[in-house]
């Protein structure tokens, strides 16, 4: 029988479509329901247009079907996999917009901080309603796949629901590990000379990589069968000519831990209180090449120019739709390949969010943790992991108390622990006294009450708060330390044309250099190239929680 695989907020354009061509990869899923659902119109037909072309023109025997109704596109369902971001990008860029008025500057802004605690706030109470609509109309084995931050909040919420009897057996996916275990490769690779051998970096680099979701901590790296220790890896870091100026603050936590972090410069720099406090030092620790490095509400500005582009370019997209599905182009998210394992028994390793129970031994039990496991088609099992190392689990366990907090203030519409949650976040606390911080999170509240249905009876309070007390001194105006403007399409599609051209221009030149020198291996070039793709292949997850 043929599997249902149903998307809630499948108008993120290129999310839903890149995880239903790698599910269409696999010979024994070609047959697969697929079944999308938003509450965007506009979106949901287009990303279906999109995909159904690509059905067509393979000639695959799978079925595509749109809702607007929820509960039917989950009815039935094996798999569930929920890319949604609720608010869209107007609550989105409130997330980052007010708190700058109050000094506290975030990169990303979707996990921890200020921008993150409010985004569960959003996304959670959905997110109950996604599972009660599972519990009651999917199959009784159904897998919710949570693609959507803030991760782990999320991700402890549903499955909260599902020890009480009220929700589905749920997994966090992030694909953060992957990219900074490419680049643990590649700079060990310079580092000894054998970056021109032509070979996978999960062939050449094991880890063993653990701890909470965008704060896991690579706590042992095999580089070609030889362990590394953190001096090694810290040379690496500091000699290589791109990552020692694209990765500032994880290159100076490796130098202070002796472990190197799963997420990127930009993400780790909001989790942690050292580097954002001080408007006049943010630049000292960010790179303005890659927005994903640390630039002032870069992830909000690159998920507006993508919607705009693809609102824009849209015809081109569906013309260039349907070409033929390669299982070499299938990308390392894991949710296909986590569907393959199940349905046809071979095993897939991978990292997962899932409850601890002790996997983490110094880590709250209950908490949600990210670490190695492997599914066969008894489900998901998880690899114990032992303590992390001290410095690792303490900044875990700080950010685990700001999740718990924020969790349960979703779940119940309480301010006070709210305002909790934003007094114990390391950045919100090394930059804002406490009553700063009440009236931020009063000020938020006002502005996203639309999406707060859990706040509803204290929304009213919060703004006769912010009417009657004495204002503290705001940054009327800051646009942060490192922000840039968001490009029109025009803009977009001539720094498009020009890297092309400069692309072409540097291939052509390394290509004549080779034949002069009479040598034809280019795996350096595909190195690059590689490191490239990572950085877009972070750019275009801004779609995975509902941006098109």
């Amino acid at each position: 029988m043929p599997i249902k695989i149903a998307f809630i907020g499948a108008g993120s354009v290129g999310f839903t479509r890149r995880l239903t061509l790698d599910v269409l990869t696999v010979p024994e899923l070609q047959d697969t329901h697929f079944a999308f659902h938003d509450i965007n119109p506009r979106n949901l037909d287009m990303v279906a247009q999109l995909c159904a072309k690509d059905i067509r023109e393979n000639k695959l025997p799978a079925k595509l079907t749109s809702h607007r109704d929820r509960r039917a596109a989950v009815a039935d369902a094996d798999y569930v996999i929920n890319c949604t971001r609720i608010g869209g990008l107007e609550a989105f860029a409130t997330d980052i917009d007010i708190p700058l008025k109050y000094g506290i500057d975030q990169c990303v802004g979707d996990t921890l901080c200020a921008g993150g605690i409010m985004y569960g706030q959003r996304n959670i109470p959905q997110i109950l309603n996604f599972v009660r609509d599972m519990k009651a109309v999917s199959k009784p084995e159904v897998l919710f796949l949570n693609y959507a931050n803030p991760m782990a909040m999320n991700t402890w919420a549903a499955l909260d629901a599902f020890d009480r009897g009220e929700g589905v057996n749920t997994v966090g996916l992030c694909h953060g590990v992957e990219g900074g275990w490419w680049q643990i490769d590649n700079a060990l690779a310079v580092l000894h000379g054998h970056d021109k051998e032509k070979q996978d970096y999960r062939q050449r680099t094991q880890i063993i990589c653990a701890g909470i979701n965008h704060q896991t901590w690579y706590v042992k790296v095999l580089y070609k069968g030889r362990e590394v220790g953190g001096e090694e890896l810290l040379k690496a870091f500091e000699n290589h000519p791109a990552l020692r100026k694209s990765e500032k603050v994880r290159i100076d936590v490796l130098r202070r831990f002796g472990f190197y972090s799963t997420e990127s410069n930009g993400h780790l720099s909001e989790y942690v209180p050292w580097y954002r406090k001080r408007p006049g030092e943010i630049k000292n620790w960010i790179d303005l090449s890659c927005w994903i490095n640390g630039e002032t509400g870069g992830y909000l500005r690159v998920c507006t120019e993508g919607r705009n582009w693809f609102e824009t370019d849209f015809p081109k997209w569906l013309s260039e739709a349907g070409k033929p599905i390669k299982k070499e182009e299938r990308s390392h998210e894991h949710g296909s390949y986590i569907i393959e394992a199940i349905e046809t028994g071979r095993p897939y390793r991978g990292h997962f969010n899932v409850r601890n129970h002790g996997c983490i031994t110094n880590l709250p039990a209950d908490c949600i943790i990210e670490a190695p496991g492997f599914v066969d088609q008894f489900g998901i099992h998880m690899t114990p992991v032992g303590d992390l190392p001290l410095a690792c689990a303490a900044t875990c366990n700080a950010s685990i108390a700001v999740q718990r907090l924020s969790k349960e203030a979703a779940v119940t519409g309480n301010v006070t622990l709210l305002k909790q949650a934003m007094l114990h976040d390391p950045l919100v606390a090394a930059v804002c006294n406490p009553e700063e911080i009440w009236q931020m999170t009063d000020e938020m509240l006002v502005a996203q009450a639309q999406w707060l249905p859990n706040y509803r009876r204290a929304i009213a309070a919060a703004k006769k708060r912010l009417a009657t007390c004495d204002r503290v001194k705001l940054r009327t105006g800051w646009k942060g330390a490192a922000r840039l403007k968001t490009k029109t399409v025009a803009e977009l599609r001539r720094d498009k044309e020009a890297s092309v051209l400069a692309a072409d221009k540097a291939a052509a030149k390394r290509a004549k250099a080779a034949a002069d020198a009479g040598a034809g291996d280019a795996v350096s070039d595909l190195a690059t190239a590689h490191f490239f793709q990572q950085g877009q292949h972070q750019t275009r997850a801004a779609g995975a929680d509902g941006v098109p």
